[in-house]
């Protein structure tokens, strides 16, 4: 598999921070609950998990969280950097959609609390060290659950999420090449060297 555009094939990016992804995504919107809620790290979990853990009494504050939607934008920005051997920088914007769910006896009041934290500067340091930030965050729903006959409370609201894609891939300065240009009246071969 080629890895640079010397040869055919498919090219994988080299940038040495690719952005979160899976488990380390997660973790900054757990995190993010965490902090503007106070809910201990352990009642702040991921919406999925390869081994659904057991529900939590209802009468324990927690809080599920996941991003349910990705949508980038139409068109990635590609440029090309001649520095060096050289090499072409993909930009691309994305927009996650990310569902909190929160149960318990103070789910609304714990969902209202992170919701209005979400607007606060100082509290979006997390998303912008990890080149993101706040689009909007939607309206508080309602959303009992029946679990074994019993109603569990819970409230839920979408928190959209901008973020910024940076890949780098190795495609190398063109050092020369050959060409011949046809027209009606002359052909001419054209070499172009550096």
């Amino acid at each position: 598999m080629a890895n640079d555009s010397t040869q055919s094939g498919y090219l994988v990016p080299t940038a040495p921070s690719p952005p979160l992804e899976d488990a380390a995504l997660d973790a900054v919107f757990q995190q993010m609950i965490v902090g503007l809620t106070n809910l201990p790290g352990n009642m702040v979990r991921p919406r999925w998990q390869a081994t659904v853990p057991k529900q939590p009494d209802p009468s324990v504050n927690w809080c599920a969280i996941g991003v349910t939607n990705s949508e980038t934008d139409a068109n990635p920005v590609i440029t090309h950097n001649p520095g060096g051997n050289g090499s072409d920088t993909l930009l691309r914007n994305e927009v996650l959609t990310v569902l909190a769910s929160f149960y318990g006896p103070n789910a609304s009041a714990n969902a209202s609390q992170a919701r209005d934290g979400l607007f606060v500067a100082q509290n979006n340091d997390m998303l912008t060290t990890n080149l993101m930030g706040l689009v909007d965050v939607g309206r508080k729903m309602p959303a009992p659950e029946l679990v074994n006959q019993q109603w569990i409370r819970r409230f839920d609201f979408e928190i959209r999420v901008r973020r910024q894609i940076v890949r780098t891939f190795n495609i190398l300065n063109i050092l020369s090449a050959q060409a011949t240009v046809d027209s009606d009246t002359l052909t001419e071969p054209i070499n172009v060297s550096q």
